[in-house]
């Protein structure tokens, strides 16, 4: 009870406007999907209007492209009239885009992304937007029937410095969080003796899946736990790795995406369904990439944003199960990563996704892998998993649909996938 009052306390302090949001967000599940979209066009037609009277780098980019929100845009298709952004223009244009100084806010905030891509960025998000990202947050976790203040563990990064690490460990109390910080033995054992007292798991995907597989190897026994949801985010969650924690857990991991500059973009709920955070954002996906942009943050609006993954959204009209009418993600393929070069031919990377699909689906081939490219020609394809001749044939044999002769693979499996410092990246260039 006391963790639950130290979080209303630090969220009234921080976050005042996180309580109408979340009622607001609860009240949404009714909605149908033609409200829905209503909804987001009224808040689309807000935040362009607000980003092109606000923003210098909005007004100019409008501008440039005879686009005026107050005009031109009347329904949702009318997006396709104003141009794509990237990191990079986030990154360049960042003091222009920021609108703070033709608009006073309240209270806003620091953020930044995480730097996978080798870029990072620093905005601010205001206090609205982030309570709203916030709240959308423990929408998701009312979905598995979660309080946020209840007990918890947390597996993330854990490389610190010892005075790093004292204060991470004050945040986690009060965050009533019990973080592993070493893959050690001791420390796994230290974890699992406490899980018995903790409602769910959050964190990497990957790091999930190292600490399921250390209680299937040992047979540690977990029995009698109160855990009702294992959250991976921040990274692809493998068909694997969804076998292994259900194995280890008796509890199915589920998927949260979003991103820094992007807010929560989409949860899944019980019946394994990534529904989009359509209050939040509106997605498009174009070449199976996917286009976000964001209804919320007017402190450093997003629009029309490359985040720069694959994706496969569900186009058809169908009702989840869970009763809720907001849109599916049907598959989120992984990064777009750099161009694959062959001997004569480029290839996008999305292709190892089809692969190692096709080898699940066709073969009951479940892999963990990253591919490594360090010649032109010559790609690493590392495994996880302990592969047989024929597990190995059947990997070239996929690969050769896509690729012919114009690439060279060198296999190689029990390969520890994740240096537990960062997040896992499912391919990497070494030639740029």
């Amino acid at each position: 009870m006391i963790f639950k009052f130290i979080w209303i306390i630090g969220a009234c302090i921080r976050n005042p406007s996180i309580f109408k949001l979340f009622k607001e967000l609860k009240r949404n599940e009714s909605l149908t999907a033609n409200e829905l979209n209503n909804l987001q066009l009224s808040k689309l037609k807000t935040i362009l209007k607000f980003s092109y009277t606000n923003s210098r780098f909005y007004r100019d980019n409008f501008e440039r492209h005879n686009f005026n929100p107050f005009v031109d845009f009347k329904v949702i298709d009318d997006l396709y009239k104003i141009p794509i952004i990237t990191k990079d223009d986030l990154i360049n244009h960042n003091k222009d885009i920021h609108v703070s100084n033709n608009y006073i806010f309240k209270r806003d905030f620091i953020c930044e992304s995480s730097g996978t891509s080798g870029k990072q960025l620093k905005f601010t998000r205001d206090e609205y937007s982030d309570s709203f990202n916030r709240a959308s947050i423990m929408r998701g976790y009312s979905w598995h029937d979660i309080k946020i203040w209840t007990r918890n563990g947390y597996l993330w990064g854990y490389n610190f410095e010892f005075f790093e690490k004292i204060k991470i460990r004050i945040l986690d109390f009060f965050q009533n969080r019990y973080r592993v910080f070493s893959y050690t033995e001791s420390e796994i054992k230290k974890f699992t003796n406490k899980l018995k007292n903790v409602n769910y798991l959050t964190g990497y995907s990957s790091m999930i899946f190292e600490i399921s597989k250390i209680i299937n190897k040992n047979s540690i026994n977990i029995d009698g736990h109160k855990i009702k949801m294992i959250k991976g985010t921040s990274e692809k969650i493998f068909d694997n790795y969804r076998n292994e924690v259900y194995k280890a857990f008796g509890v199915k991991l589920i998927g949260e995406y979003g991103a820094a500059e992007t807010g929560i973009i989409g949860f899944e709920c019980k019946y394994g369904k990534m529904h989009i955070n359509s209050e939040g954002v509106v997605l498009e996906e174009i070449n199976n990439e996917i286009i976000v942009t964001n209804l919320i943050n007017k402190s450093f609006p997003v629009i029309r944003y490359k985040l720069g993954d694959y994706i496969k959204l569900n186009n058809l009209e169908h009702k989840c199960e869970c009763g809720l009418n907001h849109p599916i993600i049907d598959d989120i393929l992984g990064r777009v990563g750099k161009q694959v070069k062959g001997y004569k031919n480029i290839y996008p990377s999305l292709v190892f996704y089809n692969v190692f699909k096709n080898l699940s689906k066709k073969y009951k081939l479940k892999l963990n892998y990253q591919i490594i490219q360090v010649e032109i020609g010559k790609l690493n394809v590392n495994i996880e998993q302990e592969l047989s001749l024929k597990g190995k044939s059947l990997i070239i044999f996929e690969l050769n649909k896509y690729f012919k002769k114009d690439v060279e693979f060198l296999i190689f499996d029990q390969v520890q996938l994740h240096s537990k410092k960062g997040k896992l990246v499912d391919f990497i260039s070494k030639i740029d």
